[in-house]
């Protein structure tokens, strides 16, 4: 699987971005998956994906799956936090920040809430 990805060409807008990023998630099996379509509402990107993992070891591996993916498709990853803690990771992908957080956190902080003005798009399975 991960000679086939290596093949591909890196994903040129954002919104394609965005969707690889709910891809990588997914192969790492991420729940609740959201993409939210941040245009017009911030002005630091154009989406945020949001996933979940059941354990602060899944979040830690899910986002790991994220930059691994971008890494081997030749895309830039900008900063990378949360990591060592994996109850919210966060990787920006250029246009795109992917939020990784363990279950718990993800409900506590609720960014599906506090940004309920982005539109959603449907995340690609």
């Amino acid at each position: 699987m991960e000679a086939k990805r290596t093949t591909k060409k890196a994903p040129q807008t954002s919104l394609q971005l965005a969707k690889q990023a709910a891809k990588f998630a997914l192969e790492k099996k991420a729940e609740d998956i959201a993409i939210l379509d941040m245009r017009g509402v911030v002005n630091f990107c154009d989406f945020f994906v949001i996933a979940s993992g059941t354990s602060t070891r899944q979040a830690q591996a899910i986002a790991e799956g994220v930059v691994d993916g971008f890494e081997a498709l030749g895309s830039k990853i900008g900063r990378k936090e949360g990591f060592r803690e994996g109850v919210w990771v966060l990787v920006d992908v250029g246009d795109v920040v992917v939020h990784v957080f363990e279950k718990e956190t993800r409900e506590f902080y609720g960014l599906d809430h506090l940004w309920q003005d982005a539109k959603l798009v449907k995340v690609p399975r």
